[in-house]
């Protein structure tokens, strides 16, 4: 951890009174659920890979909220944190996956022949499509807390498996380290590359250490499958294209996800999933499918009118600007994506955008005929 004190053992000499952090500016949900009780009964605890509950919080101590969403301000440092540590995460999860309980079970679907429709989003509004998960590899720390060795293991691990891969599904990984300067251009113009991590979420959650020593993108020859190997996830797996073909998109994502953990299996490795949390990733808000799926879509009328807050709500979206969860919409186009992680399976939640995108474009047709949207007003979903 580069900002933590979680190694300094001499802070049990203080009491948990001492220690424990002024959360009294905060807005996240790891700040409404730490007590001060909560604090003294955890500080001394930690996972076998030794994460311990200063480790877990860090981030949300340095970042107090954000003004548009609310963080959640914790992070994982490998799969037994969320065991280890429940009687923080289990509240966080509940608080932020809409009422999710301790004894409830996720579902998980990568069949995309369940999706129903998805391949008719109108083009002249729904400008791309894009479908993204995280995973994680069992048996190695997540990256917040893993180490050069872990890191360089997974990202061999990574190349190795997706060598393999064939058809639409081949391509090539390039290492952050060993770009050109063209081959980042490339990569940055095509809006592939992560960059080096400048969000302070991320800086204080001691993902960015070594940067960019074992980092890179893996990406298919047409440029439409693509895998992120150690940023916030050891894995970040995304297909996109452009156009209104969600079906075309989910497709890819579920038989190339499918692969990879096929690959990964032979190697002896499995990903980190159970029943009640799905799939285990490094930031709560991300547990379950992992899954945001998302289109860029020209909506200038809708965005303006009085319900459009409450219309996304009902529908269970959530709009972003197009250059990601910071920016605001630039000429009425909006990336609308599900809200929900945890809960509902991967086609559940690509149902919603489908049927929710098909319905914010009708509702923009007849503003812009100068209709009434009255009798389009969904039910809460």
């Amino acid at each position: 951890m580069p900002f933590g004190n979680t190694h300094n053992k001499l802070k049990m000499n203080y009491s948990a009174e001492q220690e424990y952090p002024d959360l009294s500016q905060h807005n996240n949900h790891m700040a409404k659920v730490l007590t001060p009780d909560m604090y003294a009964n955890l500080r001394d605890k930690e996972t076998p890979s030794g994460f311990t509950l200063d480790d877990i919080i860090q981030t949300g101590v340095d970042n107090p909220g954000h003004p548009f969403i609310m963080t959640v301000g914790c992070v994982a440092g490998d799969e037994e944190t969320y065991e280890v540590f429940k009687e923080l995460l289990d509240p966080v999860i509940e608080d932020r996956h809409g009422g999710y309980k301790p004894s409830d079970k996720h579902k998980t679907d990568l069949n995309s022949e369940n999706l129903q429709g998805g391949d008719d989003l109108d083009p002249n509004y729904v400008l791309s499509s894009r479908v993204r998960t995280g995973r994680s590899i069992r048996g190695f720390c997540l990256p917040p807390h893993c180490s050069r060795g872990e890191r360089r293991a997974i990202e061999n691990l990574s190349i190795e498996s997706l060598d393999i891969l064939e058809g639409d599904l081949k391509g090539k990984y390039y290492a952050l380290k060993n770009m050109t300067e063209e081959e980042q251009q490339q990569l940055i113009d095509d809006h592939f590359l992560f960059d080096k991590p400048v969000s302070p979420l991320l800086l204080a959650s001691g993902m960015a250490r070594d940067w960019p020593d074992g980092r890179g993108i893996w990406h298919n020859d047409n440029k439409t499958f693509l895998v992120w190997v150690n940023e916030e996830d050891h894995l970040r797996v995304i297909s996109m294209q452009k156009g209104g073909n969600m079906r075309e998109v989910f497709t890819r994502f579920c038989t190339g996800l499918t692969k990879i953990e096929g690959l990964f299996k032979e190697r002896g490795h499995e990903f980190m999933w159970n029943e009640h949390l799905g799939y285990v990733l490094t930031c709560p808000s991300n547990l379950g499918t992992g899954l945001r799926a998302g289109v860029h879509v020209k909506l200038p009328n809708v965005s303006k009118h009085e319900k459009f807050g409450e219309i996304l709500k009902r529908l269970r979206l959530q709009k972003r600007g197009t250059g990601g969860v910071d920016t605001a919409a630039v000429g009425g186009v909006f990336d609308i994506s599900n809200a929900d992680r945890l809960g509902f399976s991967e086609v559940e939640l690509v149902q919603m955008v489908v049927d929710g995108v098909n319905l914010l474009v009708d509702m923009e047709k007849r503003l812009e005929a100068g209709e009434s949207i009255d009798d389009l007003m969904p039910e809460q979903k």
